[in-house]
């Protein structure tokens, strides 16, 4: 048991060491993070119902996650080739557009959260 449970806590650490990294590396990760504060603050101000904060939890995480998966798949696409592939490109760009995805439909519901409070 010991060694299963070693290996689990080791996971994590790489899994926070990746965080560290898309945060402190990625200038579109630091924009997610000034976007994360300034997001649960005004949920904070505004004492958002349960229901609002699941919304915005997550939005916030699916965002996050394709960001994190993004940056992922662009790491090792360059380590596979840094040369111009089309098929690689297309695949970056793919990627890129999850994240672009997720950031619309998060601010749609933020919006619609939003209106909530000031109509």
């Amino acid at each position: 048991m010991k060694p299963y449970l070693h290996s689990r806590i080791r996971s994590f650490g790489y899994a926070l060491k990746g965080m560290r990294v898309l945060i402190t590396t990625h200038p579109h990760a630091q924009l997610h993070a000034v976007a994360t504060v300034v997001v649960i603050g005004t949920g904070w101000w505004l004492h958002f119902q349960p229901w609002e904060w699941a919304a915005v939890l997550i939005c916030i995480g699916m965002v996050w996650m394709a960001e994190a998966l993004n940056t992922a798949l662009e790491l090792l696409a360059d380590e596979v080739d840094r040369n111009h592939r089309p098929g690689i490109g297309l695949a970056k760009d793919m990627a890129a557009a999850g994240v672009l995805i997720a950031a619309i439909f998060s601010a749609i519901v933020g919006g619609v959260i939003l209106l909530n409070h000031f109509c």
